[in-house]
C-alpha cells in the first residue's frame, strides 16, 4: 500500500481522460454542419456500416449539485422543456434524413443534466418520436441506457422506464453519508434508494450501475467506507468511482462548496485505494481507470474477451459505433471526425427550431491523430499493446514512429507499471491504476502547455 501510495502521489497529475483522442480541447471552429453530413455519407457508403448509436443531451435539473460540471439548465419553466424537446426531435429528423432508414440504431443513451427529470410518460414519448424518424433495432437487440436521480423517481417509475424500452439503468449515487449529502446539496436518504433497487431487480434491467464521487467535502477513508458497504449491500451490477474535480474557477456552481471541507490529497489517495481494495475482495472486476463491473456484466465479459472500447460515454463492450449526439453540446463521431453542437441552448435552439444541424465545432482527425487514437485505445482498454498489429493496421514502423513515447515511458518501466519487450508492451496490475499516464506518453497535444491546465487529475 505504502508503495502504491508513493506512486500516485508521484503521478498525481493533470491528464485527459481519453474518452476520445484527439480530446474536446483541440476542437475548432472550422468544423462545419456540413463536414459532419460528409461523414455520414461516407459511412453510409462503407462496404459493412458500422452500427449506430444516440446519444442524447437532457440537460435539464430541479435543484443544483455543487460539485457539478456538467452542462445543465435549473429551471421549472415547461415551456422551455417542451420547447427543447421539440427541438431534439426537429434536430433527429435533420441527421436520421441523412443517415439512411438502412442503418439500425442498437445503442442509445440518455444522459444530462437529469434525464429523469421529465416523467417517464414524457420519455417515452421521446422514444417514440425518435423511433419515427431513426430505424431503431429490435428491443432484445437494442441497448437504451438513462441516467436516474434518485430523488427524481419513484419505485413505480421502473416499471415505467422498462415499459419505455431502456435496459439498463445508471443512477447518480455519489455518496450516502448525510454530511456529505448536505454539503453537496444532494440529499438521497438510503432507504429510498433501497425501495428503488428492489424494484430494479424486480423489472429485471439488464445492468444497474452507481456512480460514485470521492473527493468530496467531509469525506474521510472510514465515512466514504460505510458509503461503500451499503452499495455493496445493495449489488449494482457496475460501479463507477469518480475522482471529483474541483475547478471553481471553470464552474460556478463548484464555488458554493467550502474548500477547506474537502480532503487532503494524501486522504484522496487513501479513500481512492482502499475504495479499490474493497470492491476487488467483493468480486467486482477492475475494468480500468475508475470503472468496476459484476463478473457477468457486459463490461466484465468485453474486458474478459478484449472487446472493450472507449467512446465519449466511457467503456462500452465493443465493436465501435457510429456516435450520434442530440441536443446542446453534444458530440457526434464518425470515423475521422468529432462535432460537437452548440452549448448555450439559445444558439442550439435556434437552430433546432429553424431545422438546421446544430454542429459549432469539431475536429478532423490526421493520419498520426488515427495512429495515436488507435494505440492510446488499446493501452485504456487492454493490458497489452501489440507493436506488430498497430504496423498492420496502420503501415508503420512502431519503434521508429514512436521512439519519443517509448523513451518517455522508461521512468513509468522503473517504477513498474509497465513492461516492454520486443513484441509489446505490458501494463502490469499496479500500472492499470495509472492508465492516463501510460496514455500520455503518446499524445503529441499536451506538449502545449494550455492543454494540461483543462484536464482533471490522474488521482
Amino acid at each position: 500500500m505504502d508503495d502504491l501510495m508513493a506512486l500516485a502521489q508521484r503521478y498525481d497529475v493533470a491528464a485527459p481522460r481519453y474518452t476520445s483522442y484527439p480530446t474536446a480541447v483541440s476542437f475548432q471552429p472550422d468544423v462545419t454542419p456540413e463536414a459532419l453530413v460528409a461523414a455520414i455519407q461516407r459511412s453510409n457508403e462503407a462496404k459493412a456500416p458500422a452500427s449506430v448509436e444516440l446519444y442524447i443531451h437532457l440537460p435539464f435539473c430541479h435543484s443544483l449539485c455543487y460539485y457539478c460540471a456538467c452542462n445543465r439548465i435549473i429551471t421549472r419553466n415547461a415551456d422551455k422543456v417542451r420547447r427543447y424537446m421539440d427541438g431534439l426531435v426537429n434536430e433527429a429528423a435533420q441527421l436520421a434524413s441523412h443517415l439512411g432508414r438502412n442503418r439500425a440504431v442498437r445503442k442509445i443513451h440518455l444522459g444530462g443534466g437529469t434525464p429523469t427529470y421529465l416523467p417517464p410518460a414524457a420519455l417515452a414519448e421521446l422514444m417514440e418520436r425518435l423511433a419515427e424518424v431513426f430505424a431503431f433495432a429490435p428491443i432484445n437487440h437494442r441497448e437504451a441506457a438513462i441516467e436516474v436521480d434518485p430523488r427524481s423517481v419513484s419505485a413505480n417509475d421502473m416499471g415505467a422506464l422498462k415499459a419505455a424500452g431502456f435496459t439498463r439503468l445508471s443512477f447518480g449515487v455519489q455518496d450516502l453519508d448525510p454530511k456529505v449529502q448536505s454539503a453537496i446539496n444532494r440529499v438521497q436518504p438510503y432507504a429510498r434508494l433501497q425501495e428503488l433497487v428492489g424494484a430494479v431487480r424486480r423489472e429485471g434491467f439488464s445492468s444497474l450501475n452507481f456512480d460514485l464521487i470521492y473527493g468530496l467535502p467531509h469525506q474521510s477513508v472510514e465515512r466514504f467506507g460505510q458509503t461503500l458497504e451499503q452499495v455493496l449491500e445493495l449489488a449494482p451490477d457496475r460501479i463507477a468511482l469518480y475522482g471529483y474535480a474541483h475547478m471553481p474557477e471553470r464552474f460556478r456552481a463548484q464555488r458554493l462548496l467550502n474548500g477547506h471541507n474537502l480532503p487532503s490529497g494524501h486522504m484522496r489517495l487513501q479513500i481512492l485505494m482502499r475504495a479499490i481494495e474493497r470492491l476487488t475482495a467483493a468480486g467486482y472486476i477492475y475494468i480500468g481507470m475508475d470503472h468496476f463491473a459484476r463478473t457477468g456484466d457486459a463490461l466484465a465479459v468485453g474486458r474478459r474477451e478484449q472487446t472493450l472500447i472507449r467512446n465519449f460515454q466511457g467503456y462500452e463492450p465493443g465493436p465501435h459505433t457510429d456516435l450520434i449526439g442530440l441536443g446542446m453540446s453534444a458530440i457526434s463521431a464518425l470515423g475521422d471526425i468529432y462535432t460537437q453542437n452548440h452549448k448555450l441552448l439559445p444558439q442550439w435552439g435556434a437552430a433546432a427550431d429553424e431545422r438546421r444541424l446544430t454542429v459549432e465545432r469539431g475536429y478532423v482527425l490526421s493520419r498520426d491523430d488515427r495512429v495515436r487514437r488507435d494505440v492510446i485505445e488499446v493501452i485504456m482498454c487492454r493490458d497489452r499493446l501489440n507493436f506488430s498489429e498497430v504496423e498492420q493496421r496502420h503501415a508503420i514502423d512502431f519503434e521508429a514512429y514512436f521512439a519519443g513515447a517509448l523513451a518517455r515511458l522508461r521512468e513509468l518501466e522503473a517504477d513498474g507499471l509497465v513492461q516492454r519487450d520486443t513484441h509489446a508492451l505490458h501494463i502490469t496490475p499496479r500500472g492499470r491504476l495509472f492508465l492516463r499516464a501510460i496514455a500520455m506518453c503518446f499524445d503529441a497535444y499536451l506538449k502545449q502547455p494550455a492543454q494540461k491546465a483543462r484536464y482533471s487529475r490522474i488521482v
